[in-house]
């Protein structure tokens, strides 16, 4: 499932294909919104907001597309407005003579008025946004402070798109290795200095990989592993999907267990030592 970063990624691909221009003709896959065709012919999107792992397509009428990836679904731009060859289903399509934006395989497509937007079931319970830029560190810190969920674990909490929002699978691996935090740890189990390094690393990492479309390792040692011929797969992660690899840290080997029937990655020796 895409993370945070990726759907800011895809929040700001489908603005600079489509937004502020005149859709020329939509489609939509699902009953229940193609009235929805005609009426939005014409218009123009006039922002597109990320919120946690769902995206909200604002039209000049007030009305707003809300899209849910899920595990599968993905946004495909076109310059020139034709479909792209992919077995995946599609299930909405945006035209302008410009271009055209795509979205395929997604489950959770509805249409919103203004008004309902903040009280979806999904956005009203969201958390702060690990990418959002007016996120801040003291409410980072606020959150891994909370009384409601200082005995939660981290592994499972991590997930949680209450506690976060845009923190998934990759970024809980990368954010528990880099501040050396136990993936059995609960937050009332950390010391000050490791609350300090979650609310610090949940930013950092979150808006590294944004900026880097996917690197989460410092640019640093990115550069050092270039020299020695790594490639994107090796350099991109410090712990997540690297199982039986050195550390970049301490050189012992990567370990795997499984959380909640996910998968998440850990240095014996830098996180529980």
């Amino acid at each position: 499932m895409p993370e945070g970063p990726e759907i800011w990624r895809a929040a700001d691909q489908i603005s600079n294909t489509i937004a502020n221009k005149e859709i020329t003709n939509l489609y939509f896959a699902f009953d229940k919104l193609k009235k929805f065709e005609e009426e939005l012919t014409g218009q123009k999107v006039t922002s597109v907001t990320p919120r946690g792992k769902a995206i909200i397509t604002s039209f000049d009428s007030g009305l707003n597309l809300y899209s849910h990836n899920q595990l599968y679904g993905k946004w495909i731009m076109s310059e020139n407005g034709d479909e792209p060859d992919t077995n995946r289903s599609l299930r909405v399509a945006i035209h302008t003579k410009e271009g055209a934006a795509f979205l395929y395989s997604a489950s959770e497509i509805e249409m919103l008025k203004s008004e309902e937007v903040e009280s979806h079931d999904y956005i009203k319970k969201l958390g702060p946004d690990v990418v959002h830029p007016d996120t801040s560190y003291e409410e980072m810190l606020e959150r891994y402070q909370d009384e409601n969920f200082r005995n939660r674990k981290l592994a499972t909490l991590l997930l949680d798109q209450g506690f976060l929002s845009g923190v998934g699978n990759y970024l809980r691996s990368e954010i528990l290795f880099c501040a050396k935090v136990d993936p059995d740890f609960r937050p009332r189990d950390c010391s000050d200095q490791q609350i300090e390094d979650l609310a610090h690393y949940s930013l950092e990492l979150s808006r590294r990989s944004y900026k880097t479309k996917g690197i989460v390792v410092e640019p640093e040692l990115v550069e050092a592993l270039k020299r020695e011929g790594a490639s994107r797969k090796d350099y991109r992660f410090y712990a997540y999907n690297r199982t039986g690899k050195p550390c970049y840290k301490c050189g012992q080997e990567i370990q795997e267990i499984k959380k909640g029937g996910r998968k998440i990655y850990f240095c014996q020796q830098r996180q529980k030592g």
